[in-house]
């Protein structure tokens, strides 16, 4: 079938971190069938702003609840889904767990689970979530060598 008509569409999620023993850990949502490693994220109910739909849909995927620390990068890319080109944006925030339990996600996905970095980088699916990977990396590691430089400068 040819595509017929053009549409947009919009979504939000995060990079979930923590550091365990020093190492850093994102948190990634997966499903079996078909084998998908992911990024939480989902589409807006009607009414949201960019920054619920992302706290909401990362809360459902993961069973955690999330704080937001700062806006982390967009995404886009392009999918045909029946006779309709979707060019779709997906918006991404660092944040942060202060709730919830990881057995509590929905059945979206068939888990969701902490994940060092290194192999997140490797295992998530789409280069682009991996892009926004690396972007959440760059800025942990910045503001770990901020709070460091911080910390030398105030025992001087």
């Amino acid at each position: 079938m040819a595509v017929q008509r053009t549409a947009r569409a919009t979504s939000a999620g995060g990079v979930v971190h923590r550091t365990v023993d020093g190492r850093m850990q994102v948190l990634l949502v997966h499903r079996l069938i078909p084998r998908l490693w992911a990024l939480p994220k989902g589409t807006p109910n009607s009414g949201e702003t960019i920054e619920e739909t992302a706290l909401r849909e990362t809360r459902e995927e993961t069973g955690l609840i999330v704080e937001i620390e700062r806006p982390l990068r967009s995404i886009r890319y392009v999918f045909v889904r029946g006779s309709t080109r979707f060019n779709k944006t997906v918006h991404f925030f660092l944040m942060r767990p202060v709730g919830g339990a990881l057995d509590e996600h929905d059945a979206e996905f068939d888990e969701a689970r902490w994940t060092d970095m290194e192999e997140a980088l490797a295992i998530v699916n789409h280069a682009t979530e991996r892009s926004v990977l690396e972007a959440a990396a760059a800025a942990l590691h910045a503001a770990a060598t901020d709070v460091s430089v911080t910390a030398a400068e105030a025992t001087a």
